[in-house]
């Protein structure tokens, strides 16, 4: 449960995110804990959904790779990573990455998003990657947030405007997200 959005616009890519974790019906809101779904790996921020085992699974995984094994600046590069991450999840984590009989591959179980100065990524349960070219979402609060960001474009806001209005959206009518906005700005290298 949770809104996590990328936006790149112009000069700038933003990452944001809502600031509640839930575990079933109990809610842990900001001001509990911190709830930082956004990290910092290398030159990139990551932010990610899924189960808040997830998080700092994967902070590790990322921050031990090598700088040879961690690359996250085009499609090709974060597809490769990611598949360097996964056997390490299920031997060093033990990730139970089972979801349906029928999946073609076994699952990471976790959705994320990447920003970082090539640009915005998307990375999926089965390792699949998207390279976003204004905007998108993940999370329980994703079609509300999507739905916002998409409204704001065209009409001359920032990315990080931008970014803050889909957490905003999320957490107006998502019951899995909640105010703060967590946000951070990259700089594009080649916009």
């Amino acid at each position: 449960m949770t809104t996590v959005v990328v936006v790149r616009k112009g000069t700038q890519v933003a990452l944001a995110s809502d600031s509640l974790v839930t575990f079933g019906d109990t809610r842990l809101a900001h001001g509990y804990e911190e709830n930082e779904k956004l990290f910092r790996v290398g030159d990139s921020w990551v932010g990610m959904a899924g189960t808040t085992a997830h998080f700092p699974v994967l902070r590790r995984v990322l921050n031990s790779l090598s700088p040879d094994d961690l690359k996250l600046h085009s499609r090709d590069e974060v597809f490769d990573t990611f598949l360097k991450v996964h056997p390490k999840l299920k031997e060093t984590f033990f990730l139970n990455p089972k979801e349906e009989d029928a999946d073609p591959y076994e699952s990471s179980q976790f959705t994320a998003l990447i920003a970082n100065a090539t640009g915005i990524y998307g990375v999926y349960s089965y390792r699949e990657v998207f390279e976003f070219d204004r905007f998108w979402a993940i999370g329980s609060g994703r079609d509300f947030a999507l739905g916002a960001m998409y409204t704001q474009y065209a009409k001359g806001k920032s990315a990080a405007a931008i970014a803050g209005i889909g957490v905003q959206a999320g957490a107006e009518f998502d019951t899995g997200t909640a105010l703060p906005v967590a946000l951070h700005e990259v700089r594009l290298a080649n916009p």
